[in-house]
């Protein structure tokens, strides 16, 4: 099994991190997991600042996979981790594929469903991009 397991460094991912854990600590067979961070892509193309805005989005990405590196290594569950840049339902959508995951793994920050139809969420979008399971922790 191959779990995409997108994280962003807020609780709601730990919550994820920690289920993930437990799960894989429970099974058979560890499964192939795949933690990714996505970031948001900067406003414009400003000519000859592309390799800062690359080094930028990788050291945003690092922070934001941090904590989750250190509960998968305390664990000693394997993983690789991957740093995307764009809009999280696209990006998501393109590891999946990419990776060929059978499932994605994920937090969502429990915003009501009025505020989800105004702002769009993540766990959104992600639902609607991609077309295998999605399990979404509290």
């Amino acid at each position: 099994m191959k779990i995409l397991l997108p994280v962003d460094g807020s609780e709601t991912s730990a919550r994820a991190v920690q289920f993930v854990v437990k799960q894989a600590l429970n099974s058979k067979e560890l499964p192939e997991l795949h933690l990714l961070n996505v970031q948001h892509s900067l406003p414009g193309t400003i000519k000859g600042v592309a390799e800062q805005a690359k080094q930028y989005h990788h050291d945003e990405g690092i922070k934001a996979l941090t904590n989750a590196r250190k509960a998968l290594d305390d664990a000693k569950v394997q993983y690789a981790y991957h740093i995307g840049v764009g809009d999280v339902g696209e990006v998501v959508a393109h590891f999946v594929n990419d990776l060929k995951c059978d499932q994605v793994v994920m937090g969502t920050r429990g915003m009501g469903a009025v505020a989800n139809m105004v702002l769009g969420s993540g766990a959104n979008k992600v639902l609607q991009m991609v077309n295998v399971p999605v399990l979404l922790v509290k």
